[in-house]
C-alpha cells in the first residue's frame, strides 16, 4: 500500500503519501487505505500526535488522481452515506494534533487536507491552490468551507475563485501556515512540533483541540461555560492533572500516562 505508517515511542504517528509518481495524488483505494489509518490515529491510545506528509521533495498531495477519480459517477445513494470512508478533511473527528509537513504541491484535496490540520509546516518551494473550479467542480472536503473560515474573505474568495496558486511565502502572510523552512529542516521541524505537543497531557491536549474547533459554532458563553465544565472534569477525575502539579513542585518533567 502506498501510503506508509509509523509510531514511534513518543506517541507519533507518521503517515506519508507514497506514490510520488503521481504527485502523491489518491484514487479511490488510497483514500480508503488513508481513511483506515486515521481511524487508527483516532482509537489507538498509544498514539498523542500525528504527522502527515508526502514522499519526495515534489508533492506533498496533488488532491484526487484526476485520471482515476475525476468523472467517475457517483451512486446517488452514495449522497447520503455520509460517515462512509470517514477521512480527515470529511469530517471524522480526530481531537489528536494532527501536523502537516508540506514538502511540495499542495492541490485540490491535498489543500483539503491540508486546511484540516492544526499545525502546518512548509518547505520553501511548497506551492498551494485550490484548482478545482478550472475542472468544473468545486474545492470539496470542505474546500469552500474552512478556507473562508482560515484567512481572510478577500484572500479565500481569490483562491477559490481563480484557482491560481499561491508561494509558501504569501501562504505564511496570509496565515495558512505557521512557518517556512528549507526542505532539509522540514521533518525536523514537524517532529520538533511533535514532540512538544506529545510531552503535554494528552487528555488536557485533545480537550483544548476540542474545545478550541468548537468554539467556532458557540457563542462566548457557550464557549466559556463548556471551558469551565471540561477544566473541572479533567481536575476531579484526571491522574495527569495530579501528575502535573506533583512534577510542577518537584521541579521534574511530568510523566503523562493520558488517564
Amino acid at each position: 500500500m502506498a501510503i506508509e505508517f509509523t509510531v514511534d515511542n513518543a506517541g507519533i504517528a507518521t503517515l506519508t503519501i507514497n506514490r510520488p509518481d503521481r504527485m502523491n495524488a489518491l484514487d479511490q483505494v488510497h483514500y480508503a487505505e488513508l481513511s483506515r489509518l486515521w481511524i487508527e490515529v483516532r482509537d489507538n491510545p498509544a498514539i498523542r500526535c500525528a504527522i502527515i506528509t508526502g514522499t519526495g521533495d515534489k508533492s506533498f498531495c496533488a488532491g484526487a488522481d484526476i485520471k482515476e477519480v475525476l468523472g467517475d459517477k457517483i451512486a446517488l445513494h452514495d449522497l447520503w452515506q455520509t460517515q462512509k470512508q470517514p477521512l480527515l478533511n470529511r469530517g471524522l473527528e480526530i481531537w489528536k494534533p494532527v501536523i502537516a509537513a508540506v514538502n511540495g504541491y499542495c492541490l485540490g484535496g491535498g489543500m483539503t487536507l491540508l486546511l484540516s490540520t492544526d499545525i502546518r509546516i512548509a518547505a520553501t518551494g511548497a506551492t498551494f491552490a485550490v484548482g478545482e473550479v478550472k475542472r468544473g467542480i468545486v474545492a470539496g472536503m470542505g474546500g469552500t468551507q474552512r478556507l473562508i473560515r482560515q484567512v481572510t474573505h478577500a484572500r479565500a474568495m481569490e483562491m477559490l475563485l481563480t484557482g491560481d496558486s499561491i508561494d509558501a511565502t504569501t501562504a505564511e502572510h496570509w496565515g495558512l501556515i505557521n512557518r517556512v523552512v528549507p526542505e532539509t529542516d522540514l521533518m525536523r521541524t514537524a517532529q520538533d512540533f511533535a514532540l512538544r505537543i506529545a510531552g503535554n497531557a494528552p487528555l488536557a491536549v485533545r480537550a483544548t483541540k476540542e474545545l478550541a474547533l468548537r468554539a467556532r459554532d458557540m457563542s462566548l458563553a457557550d464557549g466559556m461555560r463548556t471551558e469551565q465544565m471540561m477544566n473541572t472534569l479533567l481536575q476531579n477525575t484526571s491522574s495527569d492533572m495530579q501528575e502535573g502539579r506533583a512534577a510542577f513542585l518537584e521541579k521534574r518533567p511530568p510523566r503523562f500516562t493520558g488517564a
